[in-house]
């Protein structure tokens, strides 16, 4: 049995999982998010925690009860802290305005490049450089964080353009004569 498996998810104080026969849904104060069950892992609600066991004695059952702890732990992290991805644009002229659920990006095209923000996913701008995208589901957060890096993404070069707050980008060197 995979290690990550055998560890339980510890239910948080004012967090409710439900353990249907085919669907697993955690609600708190940051939202709800539901899982659809494998049938290839059993899930025990015992005393305020969480238990992931392998259905048979396969290599695909053992590896899946790993996966869904932790994809169940992330729910739980989700709805009681959040997730949140950084990025920082790189450029003269680059910059980044959000406006409720809308993202707006001037990064050197000829027209600007708009973003709405899916249900449960904000977004914040603290400086014009900075983009802040947060939200309960970890999955969606870093789809739409790589979705906007796409935008622009760095170029080898100078650096220039949309990369995560801790990247590091090797620039590469110019021809010489």
């Amino acid at each position: 049995m995979s290690r990550v498996g055998k560890l339980p998810v510890t239910i948080p104080a004012g967090v409710d999982i439900s353990v249907k026969d085919d669907l697993i849904s955690v609600k708190s104060t940051g939202g709800a998010l539901t899982l659809k069950q494998n049938v290839l892992v059993k899930v025990v609600n015992e005393a305020g925690s969480l238990n992931f066991k392998p259905a048979n004695d396969s290599r695909e059952a053992d590896a899946m009860s790993g996966t869904m702890r932790q994809l169940v732990n992330n729910m739980v992290l989700g709805v009681t802290k959040g997730f949140e991805k950084k990025l920082s644009l790189i450029g003269v002229g680059y910059k980044a305005q959000a406006t409720g659920t809308k993202l707006n990006l001037t990064v050197g095209y000829s027209h600007p490049v708009n973003f709405d923000m899916p249900a449960g996913i904000s977004v914040a701008t603290p400086t014009p450089t900075e983009i802040v995208i947060k939200g309960a589901d970890r999955q969606r957060v870093g789809q739409i964080a790589a979705e906007v890096r796409a935008v622009r993404p760095p170029e080898p070069y100078k650096g220039k353009g949309i990369r995560y707050a801790d990247e590091k980008i090797t620039i590469k060197e110019t021809k010489k004569k």
